[in-house]
């Protein structure tokens, strides 16, 4: 995770289970958005029989740790999840699986809503994550010789100058 990502539940709210109220990223980070994800094997088929909220959690908090591998990053790195469900009753499957998934020593900011319906026909629960990974090592090597370089001017403008 990066070093400038704090998480924190203020103690003016109630302490809430299993998520982060605030979190907060300073300084020159990567954002990784990932797009809801749901219960989908490779074949674009839903995962388990009809009404099978579990087998569909697991997979989609499956598929959204593939596609977060994808970006270089982990549960680790996510700060934020939103969670859709189409059926409220199952929340306490969702937080089962969630805290198997999830980074539960600093759990993401958390919004889950239930909703009536989603984009795919017999679809029970959906998942979308926003991570903030450190700045690509690549690009801060590059960005070093340039502010070298702006030194070294500094310094040579002002020798002239004196």
């Amino acid at each position: 995770m990066a070093g400038n990502v704090r998480f924190s539940n203020p103690k003016t709210l109630a302490k809430p289970p299993g998520y982060s109220y605030v979190v907060e990223a300073t300084g020159p980070n990567r954002l990784i958005f990932i797009a809801g994800q749901l219960g989908l094997d490779i074949d674009n088929r839903l995962v388990g029989g009809p009404g099978d909220f579990r087998a569909q959690a697991v997979k989609a908090f499956e598929n959204l740790k593939a596609a977060l591998a994808a970006a270089g990053a982990t549960f680790k790195d996510v700060v934020k999840i939103n969670n859709y469900l189409v059926d409220m009753s199952h929340i306490g499957i969702y937080r089962e699986v969630r805290d198997k998934f999830c980074n539960m020593k600093a759990p993401p900011a958390s919004t889950t809503v239930a909703i009536s319906s989603l984009a795919r026909p017999g679809a029970l629960f959906e998942i979308e994550a926003i991570a903030v990974l450190p700045a690509k090592v690549a690009a801060a090597k590059s960005s070093a010789p340039k502010a070298a370089s702006r030194r070294g001017k500094l310094k040579a403008s002002r020798r002239k100058r004196k």
